[in-house]
């Protein structure tokens, strides 16, 4: 797979009832490509895969799918209690999705060999090739990536916790495998404040939940970056990204209810997060919308 401008993670739009709105997802999703992504990961973090039911993520995914018909790579995601993931997976391959992310497993700490089993389910579930995502509860090892890397249904890896060190030695273990084909994506949240370190370790790709809501501002800081144009990245960074990352760091879990509400303020009634997440108060929507101003105007 090949990835040609920022990953996309939609977010999961919610009708008044409560239920999956598929036709507001579809705009969502032409709006991201209009945009430029790279590619389409439905139904992982930012789309509240903890969430869904295996039912709602089959329409989820499947919306993206016929909603980009090609135009880039989908990887849909994969995770939770095993019997969960392997279902979804299952569904995603149907609906013709080209990947999966896999996520953490539900609650349980592991070792090692448990970790590389639970993927090694999960890529066998379907024809799909998968993306491992190192967070949470579900931290490998250089040695385990190694491990994983000599399976060719084992295509990237994603970093969600942030130990530079860490992800430079799975880096280089991957290389050591001799996987020239592997795809490496920074994964922390709002991406871009750390995506300079990243590339330094020979991670280029990063994840931008930001582009689902402001995606010109995303689109501005993403040439300074693949530019080199030091200047401006600093200048997105200092006058938009820091003071959305301020605004995020003050409840858990807004890293996906920030989004949600900076669509609704764009008048995209997304609807708002599921529990156990929490949407802003009218006073940190007030002062979201004054940070989504800012960035524009800097565009």
């Amino acid at each position: 797979m090949n990835f040609d401008g920022i990953l996309f993670f939609p977010v999961t739009p919610f009708d008044a009832a409560g239920h999956v709105d598929a036709d507001l997802l579809a705009g969502h999703v032409a709006t991201g490509l209009a945009h430029g992504a790279g590619g389409v990961f439905p139904s992982c973090g930012t789309g509240e895969f903890h969430a869904l039911s295996a039912g709602e993520a089959a329409t989820v995914v499947a919306t993206t799918v016929t909603a980009v018909a090609g135009a880039v790579p989908v990887v849909a995601g994969a995770g939770g209690p095993l019997g969960h993931a392997l279902e979804v997976a299952r569904h995603a391959a149907d609906a013709g999705a080209d990947a999966l992310l896999v996520l953490p497993p539900y609650l349980v700490g592991a070792p090692q060999a448990g970790l590389v089993a639970y993927v090694e389910a999960i890529a066998a579930a379907s024809d799909l090739p998968v993306i491992v995502y190192h967070r949470a509860n579900a931290q490998f090892t250089a040695d385990s990536m190694r491990r994983l890397a000599e399976n060719p249904k084992v295509v990237g890896f994603k970093d969600g916790v942030g130990d530079i060190g860490a992800a430079q030695l799975i880096v280089r273990a991957v290389a050591r495998a001799g996987r020239e084909d592997f795809a490496f994506f920074n994964g922390l949240l709002t991406a871009e404040l750390t995506q300079a370190a990243y590339r330094g370790i020979g991670i280029a790709l990063y994840s931008s939940a930001a582009f689902a809501m402001a995606p010109e501002v995303a689109n501005a800081y993403y040439r300074a970056y693949i530019e080199g144009d030091e200047a401006r990245r600093r200048e997105l960074l200092d006058g938009f990204y820091a003071p959305l990352v301020a605004l995020r760091d003050e409840t858990p879990g807004f890293g996906v209810s920030l989004v949600k509400a900076g669509l609704r303020l764009g008048g995209t009634p997304v609807g708002g997060v599921r529990a156990p997440l929490v949407d802003p108060t009218p006073a940190q929507e007030a002062r979201l919308a004054d940070i989504l101003a800012a960035g524009r105007a800097l565009v």
